[in-house]
C-alpha cells in the first residue's frame, strides 16, 4: 500500500499563484501555524527571495521576523526554500559569495530543506548550488526539475536529466516541478515509472497547477507511479493557478487505497481558518481552471499569471490580458523558448505587457531582459530572434550593462552601506532600495495573530478615526465594547 506525504504550499506558492503573493501577512500566517505544525507535512514551503521582498514592500513587515517567529511555531516541521541560486532578491545576478551568505541566514533563522532549481535546467549550475546549500547548512537539499514543452523536452529528456541530477549524490529527493500545469494524467501515468527508475532510489515529489484543470488528476497517477510526495495547499489558496486542494486529494487518495498520515481534524481547521481569511480579506477562492489548449503554448506559471492578473487589475487593464497572452507565445519564440520558470516567465510576461501597453513592440525593455539577451542567464535552448537580439544589444542601455560593475563582495558592500546593521538588514539593503527598508523598520514589529471575524470592525475603526471633526466613537455588541476619545482607545 503507498503512503503518500504532502508538502504544504499554502503561504509561499499559493498565496503567489492566486494571491499575487500579498494575500498575507505575518500575523495571518502565525496565527494558523501551530494548526500546521500539527497536519503532519513532510514540509511547508515557506518562502523565496522574491517573498522576502514582498514583505519588506508590500507589507512593511521583516521577513526574518516572519521566518524566525514561524519556526518557533513549526519545531518539527522542516520550511522549505525554492533557489535558483542565481540572485537573492534583486535581479542582479548575485555571486555564489552573497548566495552562501544568504543561504547561511536563512538556515540560522530556520529553514532547513532548499529546493534548488535551474531556470534551464543546467544539471552543472544545479550541482554546484546543491554543494553551496549543503555547506550553508542545508538539511534536506531537493532537486526542482522543471517541465516543459516543446520538440527538445520529450520523456527521454527528463530520464537523462533525472540521472544526471540523482546519480550525483548531492541530492535527497527530486521533484518534478510542473509551473504551467501541463503534465496530463496520461503523461504522468508514462512519465513517472521511468523517472523513478532514472531515479535509483532517490524519492519523487510531484508539484504542479490547476490552471487548466489537470493537476488533480494527474496527481492522483503521479502518487500511484512513482511520485508519493504531493505538493498541496488549503482550499482557499489552492486551485486557480495554484497546486490542487488539499483535502479533496486526501480523500481521493485513500478512495484509491492509499495511505495518506495526517491529522484530519488539524486539516479541517485550516481549510476553515483560510477560506474565513480570504471571505474577510476579499481574496479569491476558485475552483480549477477551465481546460485551455492556449496555455500549452504560452505555458505561463501560475504565479505568474496571479501576478500579472493583479498588475493589470491595478492599472485597470484587465481586458488586455487576451493579447498579453498571444504577445507572451511570440516574446517566448522571439527569445528562443526558454523554460518559462523564474526568471524567464517573469521576463517573457513583463516583455509582453510592455510591448502590448506601449505604442511600438520592444519600445521599453527592463534590464532584466537586456540582460538575458546579452547572456547573463546561460543560452538558450534554441536561437534568438536575430531582429529583436540585434535590436536590444545594440540599445545604449545594452551597452552600459555589458560594462557594468559586478556585484562587489560582502566586504565591499559593507564598507557601501554600513557596518552599523544586523547581517539580516545587511542583506536586505545590499538587494533592495534603502527607502524600501527604512518604511519597513519604521513601521516596527509585526502583528502576532489574526482573527478574521474582527476586519469588518477594525476596517470600520480605521475609517472613522480618519474622518475629521469626530471626537468620540464608540462601538459596542454583545461581549465586545471599543471607545475611542479624541483618537485614544
Amino acid at each position: 500500500m503507498t503512503n503518500v506525504t504532502l508538502i504544504d504550499t499554502t503561504v509561499r506558492d499559493g498565496n503567489q499563484s492566486n494571491w499575487g503573493a500579498t494575500g498575507l501577512d505575518t500575523g495571518m500566517m502565525l496565527q494558523i501555524a501551530p494548526v500546521m505544525e500539527r497536519v503532519g507535512f513532510e514540509a511547508i514551503d515557506f518562502t523565496t527571495s522574491t517573498h522576502m521582498a514582498v514583505a519588506v514592500r508590500f507589507k512593511k513587515e521583516d521577513p526574518w521576523e516572519r521566518l524566525r517567529l514561524f519556526k518557533e511555531a513549526t519545531p518539527n516541521t522542516p520550511l522549505s526554500f525554492l533557489t535558483t541560486g542565481m540572485r537573492f532578491i534583486s535581479w542582479e545576478k548575485a555571486t555564489e559569495e552573497l548566495m552562501e551568505f544568504a543561504f547561511r541566514l536563512l538556515v540560522k533563522n530556520g529553514i532547513s530543506r532548499f529546493a534548488v532549481m535551474d531556470p534551464m535546467n543546467n544539471v552543472p549550475a544545479m550541482l554546484n548550488m546543491a554543494g553551496i546549500t549543503r555547506k550553508a547548512g542545508g538539511n534536506q537539499i531537493v532537486a526542482a526539475l522543471t517541465f516543459t514543452l516543446s520538440p527538445l523536452h520529450d520523456d527521454a529528456h527528463w530520464v537523462e536529466k533525472t540521472k544526471a541530477l540523482c546519480s550525483s549524490g548531492k541530492f535527497d529527493k527530486l521533484y518534478v516541478k510542473d509551473p504551467g500545469g501541463l503534465i496530463s494524467p496520461e503523461r504522468a501515468a508514462a512519465l513517472f515509472p521511468a523517472l523513478k527508475v532514472a531515479a535509483g532510489g532517490v524519492p519523487l515529489e510531484f508539484h504542479s497547477h490547476t490552471t487548466i484543470g489537470l493537476a488533480a488528476f494527474s496527481y492522483l497517477e503521479a502518487a500511484q507511479n512513482g511520485a508519493p510526495c504531493l505538493h498541496t495547499s488549503a482550499s482557499s489558496a489552492a486551485n486557480g493557478t495554484g497546486q490542487p486542494a488539499m483535502s479533496p486529494t486526501i480523500a481521493n487518495l485513500r478512495d484509491m487505497g492509499m495511505t495518506v498520515d495526517v491529522d484530519d481534524e488539524a486539516v479541517a481547521e485550516m481549510d476553515a481558518y483560510f477560506t474565513a481569511l480570504a471571505a474577510a480579506e476579499g481574496l479569491s477562492d476558485r475552483g480549477p481552471g477551465d481546460y485551455d489548449r492556449r496555455y500549452f503554448q504560452h505555458q505561463i506559471p501560475g504565479g505568474v499569471m496571479g501576478t500579472m492578473m493583479r498588475q493589470l487589475k491595478e492599472t485597470r487593464r484587465e481586458h488586455l490580458l487576451p493579447a498579453v497572452l498571444e504577445e507572451v507565445v511570440r516574446v517566448r519564440a522571439e527569445f528562443g523558448y526558454p523554460i518559462m520558470v523564474t526568471p524567464f516567465s517573469q521576463l517573457v510576461a513583463t516583455q509582453a505587457m510592455l510591448n502590448v501597453t506601449s505604442n511600438e513592440r520592444y519600445q521599453t525593455v527592463p534590464d532584466e531582459v537586456t540582460r538575458y539577451v546579452l547572456g547573463r542567464f546561460g543560452t538558450p535552448a534554441m536561437p534568438m530572434d536575430a531582429n529583436v537580439e540585434d535590436r536590444i544589444r545594440s540599445s545604449k542601455r545594452a551597452k552600459e550593462l555589458e560594462a557594468e560593475a559586478t556585484m562587489g563582495s560582502i566586504d565591499e558592500l559593507r564598507a557601501k552601506i554600513g557596518k552599523q546593521y544586523s547581517d539580516e538588514e545587511f542583506l536586505l539593503r545590499a538587494t533592495m532600495p534603502a527607502d524600501q527598508v527604512d518604511a519597513m523598520k519604521a513601521a516596527g514589529p509585526a502583528r502576532r495573530g489574526y482573527d478574521p471575524k474582527s476586519k469588518p470592525v477594525m476596517d470600520l475603526v480605521r475609517e472613522l478615526t480618519a474622518r475629521k471633526g469626530l471626537g468620540r466613537v464608540k462601538i459596542e455588541k454583545a461581549g465586545f465594547k471599543l471607545e475611542l476619545n479624541g483618537g485614544q482607545a
